[in-house]
């Protein structure tokens, strides 16, 4: 009798865990429509690349990456919340797309309530960047420049940061000429080529400034750049801003939830596996993965709004 009641309960404990294994192994209804927010072959691109491809690899879904670019993420943002929300549409954003960019639009069509937030990939090392030729340290040395009569020109490819710049300068007391130039690839060739004097690039200079050619300012994070630990913050300087934004997955609110942990945990095992080569092309450009989730990732995007609010008011004034 005991070796048969243990047998029925072996039975019954494989009947219960096998419908609970069958739940977790989520898979799409179909190919998963993979939307990017960034110009193609820069790094936000080419990470978001890898992850669809490695997608494939690992899981066998069928991953179509689509470039729907314009309103610094805006216009991918207003046609996902529109998706299925079903797990076949995802996309690729930055955390201003739902902060910053999406405030400073009268009618963007979209609101941060519209989305699954599903994970973090990378982090930036903004800096403010200049050619090593000008002679430039710090951003000291280009405050002494402007008040000593030299203009000097401001790369930036967002909304945020333009405003950074016209806040920027008005608490060092001088003026920049603001240029917007669409990505920051954009904004690195610009300042290369001398087009501007100085320019945000978010991580893309590590190979320029390892070699000599460029130089960070100043640190446009909370912390110093890991590039250039010697380079200042902003709030050295007195301004009290952090211009550092995460790349990040998001999809259309409401999906089920098995289809977001596994969206979830697929993509993060991938930027967390060493093997893997897109957590060799992040470590390569981006220092490292950084994978946020869940409340934890809700919770930043409810401080990115926060504080964009406050600058935004500043910069209106």
């Amino acid at each position: 009798m005991t070796s048969y009641l243990t047998l029925s309960a072996a039975l019954a404990a494989t009947l219960i865990a096998a419908p609970l294994a069958a739940k977790a192994e989520w898979q799409p209804k179909g190919p998963i429509t993979m939307m990017i927010a960034f110009t193609a072959g820069g790094a936000a691109d080419t990470q978001a690349r890898l992850i669809a491809e490695e997608l494939e690899e690992r899981k066998g879904w069928k991953v179509i990456p689509e470039a729907v670019l314009g309103k610094g993420g805006g216009v991918l943002a207003a046609r996902l919340a529109k998706s299925p929300a079903d797990g076949t549409a995802i996309g690729i954003v930055v955390s201003e797309t739902v902060s910053y960019n999406m405030l400073a639009e009268k009618k963007p069509g979209y609101a941060e309530n519209d989305f699954t937030y599903l994970t973090t990939t990378a982090g930036t090392q903004m800096g403010i960047v200049a050619k090593s030729n000008r002679g430039w340290k710090s951003l000291a040395d280009v405050t002494d420049a402007i008040k000593k009569g030299q203009k000097v020109s401001f790369g930036a490819m967002s909304q945020k940061l333009a405003d950074g710049a016209y806040l920027l300068g008005k608490s060092q007391g001088v003026s920049y000429n603001i240029v917007n130039l669409k990505g920051g690839k954009a904004v690195l060739d610009a300042v290369t080529a001398g087009d501007v004097d100085i320019g945000w690039v978010a991580g893309i200079q590590k190979r320029s400034v390892d070699s000599g050619d460029l130089v960070n300012l100043a640190s446009a994070e909370k912390k110093r750049l890991k590039m250039s630990p010697a380079a200042p913050t902003l709030k050295e300087f007195g301004f009290n801003g952090d211009f550092g934004i995460y790349f990040m997955f998001v999809a259309p609110k409401d999906i089920p939830g098995e289809a977001r942990a596994a969206l979830t945990q697929a993509i993060a095992d991938i930027l967390k596996d060493p093997k893997s080569k897109t957590n060799a092309f992040i470590v390569k450009i981006f220092e490292e993965p950084s994978v946020i989730t869940g409340a934890e990732l809700e919770k930043y995007i409810g401080t990115q709004i926060v504080e964009a609010k406050d600058m935004l008011e500043e910069a209106s004034k």
